[in-house]
């Protein structure tokens, strides 16, 4: 019997300490993936042994992948090559993770069998006309659900699939992989055309194992990236770093604190990532970065905060994409702050693992935060209201659950948050480390 899992947060705490928050979702997966097709064998430390990566890792081994693994960060990928997956005997089961299913769409495109992607409710809400329109663009033959969502069925195709010149409707790092991955198994150069910046990881990566990929600034937004297909990627070691996304939780909770001063070890700071911080030092925030490095091609360093009187802004919308994942909470941020923070130019925020913009305005205003949605943002009026006891529902999205955790810190009696078993897809240890820091958050299991 399935088991309803629910936060209860009391108020107050003073935040001290130095943590290391879980590796990074995004590049955990992307060295499943890309250490399943190279040749050789991928070492792996620091992977982030969250659902939704552990359903990526499981997916390949389904294709016949020799992985050993996860231990405590550690996985050995035996690659297979780019042609040498094997016909899945069931379903593709991607969980939650729309980044999953998005890039094994781009990668599964050029496989020579047929298998589908499955996906958890909230995932087979979630669009996919987004990457299926440039995959059949490229011969793929693909067909989803009604409305173009999953499950995603993905047949070989007769001649191949062809190079394409695609400039992506929106800003997504996700659409950009998928059309990359697929250039993988292309006849010819694949180019693809960002309007904004957003995260390069698999560019990165790519070229990490060896594969040759050109990026180019065509202007202040636009930037077009360019690979040839019928490579072959040669394997490599990769260290994880510390998920940002995970670390945005705890720069928000100490400069919201009182007296707090926090440091958060070997964190990835990728600059397509660090919106983040670049918003919160706008707002006011003390954040420095210390012992800066890089490891495997990832900027990474500790990140110290320290409590901080935060004021509200109006958010560049240039930042929007490299802080795409992370509103959930810098809308807590904004809650905390004195004066207007006006968010424009981010409904992808719409498709995510739930409406963040919806969900997060009617999860604020339930505690009491004058906070109004917008069809591209959201208006919050900070400062004037503490937030209030209440219980609020994450609608199946982690990031709501551990957002509305942290609203609870400057809240005048406990909040109660319902369906917190979404944590474990990207942040298993969440609980456990807030408590360490100094906040008082207790798990509640009920039958459900």
């Amino acid at each position: 019997m399935s088991k309803n899992v629910q936060f209860n947060v009391k108020p107050g705490g003073t935040l001290k300490g130095r943590i290391r928050v879980p590796g990074d979702k995004s590049v955990s997966h992307r060295s499943i993936m890309l250490g399943s097709i190279a040749e050789g064998t991928t070492h792996v430390t620091g992977f982030l042994e969250g659902d939704d990566s552990l359903a990526t890792l499981q997916a390949f081994k389904d294709m016949g992948v020799q992985i050993e693994g996860p231990n405590e960060g550690k996985v050995t990928i035996h690659g297979v090559g780019l042609r040498g997956l094997k016909k899945p005997l069931n379903p593709l089961d991607m969980g939650n993770s729309g980044t999953a299913m998005r890039l094994m769409a781009g990668i599964l495109a050029g496989q020579n069998f047929e298998c589908t992607l499955i996906g958890d409710a909230s995932l087979s809400k979630r669009p996919m006309k987004r990457v299926t329109d440039p995959l059949r663009q490229m011969g793929a033959d693909i067909y989803t659900a009604d409305g173009g969502m999953p499950p995603l069925n993905i047949k070989p195709t007769v001649s191949g699939l062809k190079s394409i010149d695609y400039t992506l409707p929106m800003a997504s790092a996700q659409v950009k992989s998928c059309v990359l991955l697929a250039g993988l198994y292309a006849d010819g150069e694949t180019k693809v055309v960002e309007p904004a910046p957003t995260r390069d990881h698999t560019e990165r990566m790519l070229q990490g194992f060896g594969y040759q990929v050109e990026s180019t600034k065509l202007d202040g937004m636009q930037t077009q990236v360019t690979l040839v297909g019928g490579g072959s990627l040669k394997a490599m070691d990769i260290d994880v770093p510390s998920d940002i996304s995970s670390a945005a939780f705890f720069m928000v909770a100490a400069s919201i604190a009182p007296e707090a001063d926090l440091v958060i070890e070997h964190v990835g700071i990728n600059p397509t990532r660090t919106g983040v911080i670049d918003i919160l030092k706008l707002m006011g925030a003390d954040i420095t970065l210390e012992n800066e490095s890089i490891v495997g091609g990832e900027p990474v360093a500790d990140i110290h905060v320290k409590s901080s009187k935060l004021k509200g802004v109006k958010i560049p919308e240039n930042l929007v994409p490299l802080a795409i994942d992370e509103f959930p909470v810098l809308f807590v941020a904004a809650s905390a702050a004195e004066g207007k923070t006006v968010l424009t130019g981010a409904e992808e925020l719409r498709v995510k693992e739930s409406d963040r913009i919806q969900v997060m305005a009617d999860a604020l205003k339930a505690v009491g935060v004058d906070a109004q949605p917008t069809p591209d943002g959201m208006i919050i009026n900070g400062g004037v209201q503490k937030p209030q006891s209440t219980v609020i529902e994450s609608h199946h999205d982690h990031r709501i659950s551990m957002a509305m955790t942290i609203a609870g810190l400057n809240a005048v009696d406990d909040v109660l948050i319902d369906d917190c078993a979404n944590v474990n897809t990207s942040f298993p240890t969440f609980v456990d480390l807030v408590n360490q820091i100094g906040m008082t958050v207790s798990v509640i299991k009920e039958n459900g």
